[in-house]
């Protein structure tokens, strides 16, 4: 049961993060291109295009954080595990406990602070697009990064029963 749950939401979320990166990806090439041929051949350069960048690049970042977590992409240091292999379960388990409270930690908080934005009416300057929009997505990817990592530990915890079976 709570592995169907689990795959749903990762037919779910994947979906979600594939089409968010490629029409995020996509209208950040437009724009520049776009951009770099109107500064190049008409000397008219577009203000709009680099804020637009600027906020596709936070987008991108922080729902590509799940897709790290899912694809087991994250930056890790392995120099203990190297020095001690059989405690590489245990740091495993270790860095997915610390994935677990960082997102509950930018969940929370980025909540905290996109209320905020929501009190304050603020707006980016040149396309005005509210702040509040943009401070969605820390909540957004600190619950993503939540559920990702419990799929992983999950896979690996049905991984390791299935082989202890056939041992």
């Amino acid at each position: 049961m709570f592995g169907r749950i689990l795959n749903s939401l990762d037919k779910a979320m994947s979906w979600f993060e594939e089409w968010t990166l490629y029409l995020a990806v996509m209208v950040g090439l437009l724009s520049l291109f776009i951009n770099v041929i109107l500064r190049y051949f008409f000397h008219y350069a577009l203000a709009w295009s680099e804020e637009l960048i600027r906020e596709i690049i936070i987008l991108t970042t922080f729902i590509g954080l799940s897709t790290a977590v899912k694809n087991g992409s994250m930056i890790t240091i392995d120099a203990a595990v190297q020095l001690i292999p059989r405690l590489r379960k245990t740091f495993a388990y270790c860095s997915h406990i610390a994935v677990l409270i960082f997102a509950i930690l930018i969940a929370k908080l980025g909540y905290e602070m996109a209320l905020m934005q929501a009190r304050t009416f603020q707006k980016t300057i040149i396309l005005e697009i509210p702040l509040v929009i943009l401070y969605c997505i820390l909540p957004l990817m600190g619950v993503m990064m939540f559920i990702r990592t419990i799929q992983v530990l999950y896979k690996s915890y049905m991984e390791e029963k299935s082989a202890k079976r056939e041992e």
